[in-house]
Order: structure tokens, then C-alpha cells, then sequence
């Protein structure tokens, strides 16, 4: 097989990449580990940025999205005895959107399929080859059969664990990493949400956020330990928690069906270069954040935008200008969204094994008593929130 572009992994980067590209004249093929069916099913973010939503507009791919997305003018800020509403609108005149993954993956599969993308499923001994030369995209396919795939440059959107990063020396990368003492317990409910807005609470027992997919879908979190096992949170136990640290003089905790149950850890990563020859890193191949700012989807469609323009210079224009500067350029973007990552989460989050905890939770509750009082501080939330450009 030949192809201009190869793209490993056909999550919302990869695949909203061979959008873009197809837009611009340009071939790619995508070549994914998994199935379909597991890569719809996987229950990811639901919050998406002004800016991203212009883009996934732009591309022709967010017409669901605003059919039955939910359009949010800002978020709750909680802790015992407060509640505070951050608008959006009033503070940078921008908001966000509330849309699954799951549902934007689905669109793009169908909007690709139609436009005849050649994807790889199950695809196994994924390697890439050459990636100062001649570079060549090889794996077994779902039947066992060796493949091949030429191409002039490899996109690695394949996540945390794929092979893309793993495939520049380590000589030539540094790795910046925090992981953070605590992890999130979520569950996905069959319940309509209890509130018009997320909900991000501080509370001594730990941090606990009310977000939603849809109108009739809930998804809430309660902070728990790294190590904690699931099968200490029956449903009725998560129930509590969230009424207990959500809680708000007249306000009630509606629950409903639990529909999944799981634990993510925590932590913040940045990988740099995101270029190594002809291999370009996009999404969670190149970086993590905790998922308290938002920010994941959003840094992954910002990439995949700058990436798709780069290209474009280079393979329609041969001009190399981009395609240099990519790195830097997603890199200033992933710095920015790390930090506010780094700062709700430093905000929200309790901490119980650090002996100066008692401190800490004064400086938590000042900082978010001048948030919810300061119309600057307040602004660079809604700034960051909605989606910074840098």
C-alpha cells in the first residue's frame, strides 16, 4: 500500500486528521489496534472548546454535535456552604460545548467511511520504519496477513501506551511527568442531570464533579485514592459521596441506573519534540493532563489542526516552514493547558496524606473564595476554560 500520510490510531485525532487532510487533496491511511466497535464504546471527554468546535464545524463533521450537543455558558464552583457560577459569555465572550467522545467518534467513522478511508482494525506488531528516510508504516492485519504501507510522513495518534512515541530514541526526547496522589471514580448514570451546568466541588472528604452527555445521561466523579479498588464503591456508596460533596442548601442529587463504573489515575505528562523526522506526534501520544481542566479532546483537535495546515504547506506546496515549526507551536498550547490542568486540579483536590493537608485546605478555599470574588481572577478561569489561544 502507498499513501502520502500514514495514521496510526483512528481515535478523534486520527481521525479528524484524515478529515482535514482530505479536504486539502491529501491520501491517508489509518491503521488502529482495536476494533470499531471498542474504539465507539470508549467512554472519554465531553466538554469541547469555542475554538474546537469551530474547527470540527469547519471540517463538516459537528452537525450532531449541535443538533443535540448541550451549548454551556460557564460552571459551578461548590464547597461547603458556597456555590458560585462562572459565566463565560460575560467574562470572554466564549463558551463551551457538551458533547461525548463516543458520539463525535461515531460521526467521524460514518463521515469517513462515506468518503471511502481505508482504516486498519485489529491491527497488531504495529511498526514504524524509516522515520529519517523513507518511512513505511508495517503491522499484521486482523487476518494474519504482513502489510505494508508507504508513505511520506507517519502521524501518531495512537495514545499513551502506542507505539509512535515509543519509536523516537529517547536520546532525542524529553519527558516532563507528575502524578497526582488521587484518582477519579466515575460513573456513567441513566439519569437526567441534576443541574444546567457542571458542577466542580472542594470538599474535606475530596474533590466530586456533576457533568452530563446528553439530556437524559449523567456523568459524575468522586476523588478516591490511586489504588483504590472498584469494588469498594458499590452504587450506594458513589451515591453518597457525590450528595455528600456536592451538596447545596436546596439543592438535590438526583440518581439514577448506573450504566459503567471505573477508576482513571491522574497524572500530567509532556513529551517533546513532537517531531522526529517524518513521524509527527499528536494527542495523547505527546501529552497528558488530568481531566479537571478539560483539556484533553481540546489539545488533541488543536494539534491535529495545526498538523493538517502544516502538511498541507508540505505536500501540496513543498514548503517546510510548518511542518518545522509544529512542535513548538503545539507545545506552547500544551504547556498552557497543562498548567490550568495543574491549577484546577491543585485547587479542587485534597490531598490526605500530605502532613500539611490542614494548610493546604485553607489555601484551596482562599484561592477559591478570590476566583468566585475576583472578576480578573474569574476571567482567566473563563479564558482558560473556553479555550486560550496562545
Amino acid at each position: 500500500m502507498r499513501t502520502q500520510v500514514g495514521i496510526i490510531g483512528a481515535g478523534p485525532s486520527g481521525l479528524l486528521l484524515s478529515q482535514l487532510l482530505a479536504a486539502e487533496g491529501i491520501d491517508s491511511i489509518i491503521v488502529e489496534d482495536r476494533s470499531q466497535e471498542y474504539v465507539e464504546a470508549r467512554i472519554r471527554a465531553g466538554v469541547i472548546e469555542h475554538d474546537a468546535v469551530r474547527t470540527l464545524t469547519a471540517a463538516g463533521v459537528a452537525e450532531r454535535l449541535h443538533a443535540e450537543g448541550m451549548r454551556h455558558d460557564g460552571i459551578y464552583l461548590n464547597w461547603p456552604g458556597e456555590r458560585h457560577h462562572i459565566d463565560f459569555p460575560e467574562l470572554c465572550g466564549q463558551s463551551v460545548w457538551v458533547y461525548g467522545q463516543t458520539e463525535l467518534t461515531k460521526d467521524m467513522f460514518r463521515i469517513r467511511a462515506e468518503a471511502g478511508q481505508q482504516i486498519h482494525f485489529e491491527a497488531s506488531d504495529v511498526h514504524i520504519e524509516d522515520p529519517l528516510g523513507s518511512s513505511r508504516v508495517t503491522f499484521t492485519d486482523k487476518d494474519g496477513a504482513a502489510q505494508v504501507i508507504e508513505c511520506e510522513v507517519v502521524a501518531g495518534c495512537d495514545g499513551f501506551h502506542g507505539v509512535s512515541r515509543e519509536t523516537i530514541p529517547e536520546s532525542v526526547r524529553t519527558v516532563w511527568q507528575r502524578v497526582y496522589p488521587f484518582a477519579w471514580l466515575g460513573i456513567l448514570a441513566e439519569v437526567a442531570p441534576s443541574t444546567d451546568e457542571l458542577i466542580y466541588a472542594w470538599h474535606p472528604e475530596g474533590f466530586a464533579l456533576h457533568s452530563m452527555r446528553s439530556h437524559s445521561i449523567s456523568r459524575l466523579y468522586v476523588q478516591v485514592a490511586p489504588d483504590d479498588d472498584i469494588a469498594n464503591w458499590p452504587d450506594d456508596r458513589v451515591w453518597e459521596a457525590l450528595s455528600t460533596r456536592l451538596a447545596h442548601d436546596g439543592w438535590m442529587l438526583q440518581s439514577g441506573p448506573t450504566l459503567e463504573k471505573g477508576i482513571t489515575p491522574m497524572r500530567s505528562f509532556v513529551n517533546a519534540p513532537m517531531r522526529y523526522g517524518n513521524i509527527f506526534l499528536a494527542g495523547d501520544a505527546a501529552h497528558i493532563v488530568p481531566p479537571t481542566g478539560a483539556k484533553g479532546l481540546n489539545l488533541a483537535i488543536n494539534d491535529v489542526t495545526l498538523l493538517s495546515r502544516a502538511l498541507s504547506r508540505k505536500l501540496n506546496e513543498g514548503q517546510d516552514d510548518l511542518i518545522d515549526a509544529y512542535s513548538d507551536a503545539a507545545l506552547r498550547r500544551v504547556w498552557r493547558a497543562t498548567h490550568f490542568s495543574w491549577w484546577m486540579t491543585s485547587m479542587l483536590h485534597v490531598d490526605h496524606a500530605d502532613p500539611d493537608a490542614d494548610f493546604m485546605r485553607q489555601m484551596q478555599l482562599s484561592q477559591l473564595r478570590y476566583v468566585t470574588s475576583s472578576t480578573a481572577a474569574a476571567t482567566s478561569l473563563a479564558e482558560n476554560y473556553t479555550g486560550y489561544a496562545v
